[in-house]
């Protein structure tokens, strides 16, 4: 069993396409080495915002170990989830067998398995599979909640090691956060939004979609909260507010890939049936990244290297 402390940020990765809907393995290369030098944490691809469900099995590794070998010194967390256990064990040993760190494993998506469903579930993968492994909660997309006291009994075992709460319920994560203080459990916000209420109340982190767009500032947001440092936290986060509705106006990954392509990263490409942001946000989410690259930000921001 390998322990690791989830802490600090982790952008949930895009995956860019060429015109024909193949993987543009070069600029998703050259996106995790930019990631990596703007200080994050680890990098988590083929989660919901790398549009892992539009994947074959064999892409879904290729993009993991693309992004492995392309870093030099941040832990790679597969995204290796799957509403069909078997399939999702799958994809957990082919992506340990590529080298990544840690996975990162939606709950059963459309089935809505019940509770001792999630248990036999995430605790078969964990049983098989000798990697950290995050329990990823979110309900809007797939259907059921994993309860409180689920997570309690997951992280018993030692290979849970964290939970991704994107379920926008505070009072729920507050509560799996106090039945899990006396275990190895780190809690992870995945929503951008909540990330410093939930540092508040003892998270440890984020697996978050605006820091492909702005790593360096969510890298000091989540730093300066580590620190207890909450004004400075709280100070940008208001300035990142508009990015990150801006985000979400329609499904991610849409407007993620719109700003990545706005700022030069990637591009927006969508495999269908997602398809690129409606022209009526364009203009809107335009106007927050340039507002953003207007304004002096201090990337050597004294609490940028504290999360790690």
């Amino acid at each position: 069993m390998t322990t690791f402390q989830f802490r600090g940020v982790y952008p949930a990765m895009c995956t860019p396409f060429h015109d024909d809907g193949s993987i543009d393995f070069q600029t998703l290369r050259r996106d995790a080495q930019r990631l990596e030098a703007a200080g994050v944490d680890g990098l988590v691809p083929c989660g919901s915002t790398g549009e892992s469900a539009t994947m074959t099995h064999d892409e879904h590794i290729e993009v993991v170990e693309a992004v492995i070998d392309a870093v030099d010194d941040v832990p790679v967390i597969a995204g290796s989830g799957s509403n069909n256990t078997r399939e999702a064990l799958s994809l957990s040993r082919r992506s340990a067998e590529a080298g990544a760190d840690a996975l990162l494993l939606i709950s059963p998506y459309y089935n809505k398995p019940e509770q001792r469903g999630f248990v036999e579930h995430f605790e078969r993968i964990a049983d098989e599979v000798d990697l950290p492994q995050i329990v990823y909660n979110v309900p809007s997309r797939t259907g059921q909640n994993i309860e409180p006291e689920t997570v309690e009994r997951l992280a018993e075992h030692p290979n849970v090691q964290g939970y991704k709460a994107a379920s926008g319920d505070m009072g729920q994560i507050s509560e799996i956060i106090e039945r899990t203080r006396d275990t190895d459990l780190d809690v992870l916000s995945g929503d951008d939004g909540m990330t410093v209420p939930m540092l508040s109340v003892g998270a440890t982190g984020a697996i978050s979609v605006a820091a492909n767009v702005e790593p360096e500032r969510t890298c000091a947001m989540v730093g300066a909260a580590l620190a207890e440092d909450f004004e400075r936290a709280r100070t940008i986060h208001h300035r990142l507010g508009p990015l990150f509705r801006a985000l979400f106006v329609e499904t991610n990954p849409i407007p993620v890939k719109e700003a990545m392509q706005i700022r030069g990263y990637g591009p927006a490409r969508m495999r269908s049936p997602l398809t690129r942001l409606s022209e009526e946000y364009r203009d809107d989410l335009e106007a927050v990244l340039d507002d953003l690259e207007a304004e002096t930000f201090d990337y050597e921001d004294e609490y940028a290297e504290l999360e790690r």
